[in-house]
């Protein structure tokens, strides 16, 4: 995969090329077609929050499409659209 990751606090983003991770348990993969950046993760990239775990990939809301499925997932896909929320959560209403 292909991603801009943060090295050292304060410099640039750095285009990488990382290897594609397979899902563990509970998990799946998902190819990102969007990925919103606010202003928490720029804080952490000015280094304006404490104790950042470095290389971090800044972003996170996103959408894409599922491309792996780890072991224990049930009533999803490959190829589902998905959206990943801040810190994961949602309330509920929507699959």
């Amino acid at each position: 995969m292909q991603a801009m990751v943060l090295k050292q606090l304060g410099a640039a983003l750095e285009w990488t090329e990382l290897a594609d991770r397979q899902p563990g348990l509970g998990q799946i993969r998902v190819k990102v077609a969007a990925c919103g950046v606010c202003r928490t993760d720029l804080h952490v990239v000015d280094g304006e929050l404490p104790d950042p775990k470095l290389p971090i990939i800044p972003g996170h809301e996103i959408v894409g499409r599922i491309d792996a499925i780890g072991a224990g997932v049930t009533g999803l896909s490959v190829g589902e659209r998905v959206g990943i929320p801040w810190l994961g959560h949602t309330c509920g209403v929507c699959p």
